[in-house]
């Protein structure tokens, strides 16, 4: 990779001071060594001149769901449990090793293009590892997993796990995958909820995840429905449940957590369990709004995800951080999510639910060379003068603004051309792959 020196760019850092300077940052091979004014040109191999430019660190989406991207807008207008069983399900269990590659690479292309730069991916229950090829070959940092879903009557034949099967296939994929590329790639337990999983599955998950020391990344609490179900087949709410087989910890990252008591937010923030908010996925799905400004007076790790393609239309951070901040404000106040509270959240609050705030979320010299530029030189995002330049990108900016993306070092989009994908060959291949799958299904569009 060599080395790179942007120059003359106004850095939002997200270091400790929140500090936004004006200067040059050098990227040696994958990590930030320099960070100040006038380096010397000199030093680089190549150096891109960021004059009126903004560059921020890469957005961490915590949940996401790269096998759906082939699926959107074929699960418009449903609520949660009628979207999984009258379309998802099923056009998940259609997949074939080419869908869920072209797939990943569909949703990849659109969050590097938007300026993300690490996600946490759910996958589903077959061909994971075409998805982690997809992941590789992009360069995205993920921490992504198989699927696992060994209960549940209405669930098609394709996505029907034995236990033991689902857990030797995922203990599989983490030995293949997990810290590749140097850690670029990493596996997580991915249950996919409650109600599709047994007691000895998850509880067998909670032995593997402490065994191997990795994250658990599952859905809780995103639907009345849902908890209805998981509350008369355990008698516990979600949250409850999951701390009773010991799965609340530090390394779970739950989705959504819509509908918690003050017993589940308590365990949430002793615990250190990291929640996953997903405003556009919850708004479509009409499952409802988190109370995310009291977790986060409590001091609990919230973070942002877009959660998948059919159930939002896009993977866009900053739809996600203006909808986080704005559909709080009538309930609690026009202070209650500001500017700066929300792009944390989309930044160094994803690194902390990941385990990596000391590698990423924030541009510091030591850490990895995850971020974005953008260009806020529109009618859309001016005036700039007295402007807090947090506020521009998260009310003001779009996903169009991100001019070049660098992760690990690696320039992965640069003047808006994607440099590890092949944008027209991926295009073809997703109509090719969607087509073919909804001939395998039964849905009705």
């Amino acid at each position: 990779m060599g080395s790179l020196l942007i120059k003359n760019a106004q850095i939002v850092t997200m270091n400790a001071k929140e500090e936004i300077i004006r200067g040059d940052l050098l990227i040696n091979e994958d990590r930030i060594e320099s960070v100040g004014p006038s380096l010397n040109e000199a030093i680089a191999d190549r150096v891109i001149d960021a004059s009126g430019r903004t560059v921020i660190p890469g957005f961490i989406q915590t949940h996401i769901h790269l096998c759906q991207t082939l699926f959107r807008g074929k699960g418009d207008d449903l609520e949660l449990m009628d979207w999984l069983k009258e379309r998802i399900w099923p056009l998940e269990a259609s997949h074939d090793e080419e869908s869920i590659y072209y797939s990943a690479m569909l949703g990849i292309g659109e969050l590097l293009q938007s300026g993300t730069t690490t996600i946490v991916d759910m996958e589903t229950v077959n061909h994971t590892d075409f998805a982690f090829r997809a992941i590789a070959q992009s360069g995205i940092r993920a921490l992504s997993g198989k699927v696992m879903m060994d209960k549940g009557n209405e669930v098609p034949i394709g996505l029907q796990e034995k236990t033991a099967e689902s857990i030797q296939k995922s203990v599989d994929l983490l030995e293949k995958w997990h810290m590749y590329d140097s850690g670029r790639i990493q596996y997580a337990f991915s249950p996919r909820f409650v109600v599709s999983c047994t007691e000895e599955l998850l509880r067998e998950v909670q032995k593997l995840s402490t065994h191997y020391n990795v994250k658990v990344h599952t859905h809780a609490s995103e639907n009345k429905g849902e908890i209805a179900i998981v509350e008369q087949e355990t008698g516990m709410r979600n949250v409850v449940y999951l701390d009773h087989l010991g799965l609340a910890n530090e390394r779970l990252i739950l989705a959504h957590c819509i509908w918690l008591d003050e017993q589940e937010k308590r365990i949430i923030k002793e615990r250190g369990v990291h929640v996953s908010h997903c405003p556009g996925s919850n708004l479509k799905l009409a499952s409802g709004i988190a109370d995310v400004p009291d977790l986060l007076d409590a001091g609990s790790s919230v973070s942002l995800g877009a959660d998948g393609a059919p159930c939002n239309n896009n993977l866009d951070m900053f739809n996600e951080m203006r909808l986080a901040a704005l559909i709080q404000k009538p309930i609690h106040g026009p202070t209650s999510m500001n500017a700066r509270t929300v792009f944390k959240m989309a930044t160094i609050g994803g690194a902390r639910a990941v385990g990596m705030d000391h590698e990423i979320g924030s541009i510091e010299i030591g850490k990895k060379a995850d971020l974005a530029i953008l260009n806020l030189n529109h009618f859309h995002t001016f005036p700039s003068y007295d402007v807090d330049p947090i506020s521009r990108i998260v009310y003001s900016a779009t996903r169009a603004d991100v001019e070049t993306t660098v992760v690990n070092g690696q320039i992965v989009m640069e003047n808006n051309i994607m440099k590890t994908i092949d944008k027209e060959t991926v295009l073809k291949e997703a109509d090719a792959s969607i087509k073919r799958l909804l001939s395998r299904t039964a849905i009705v569009s």
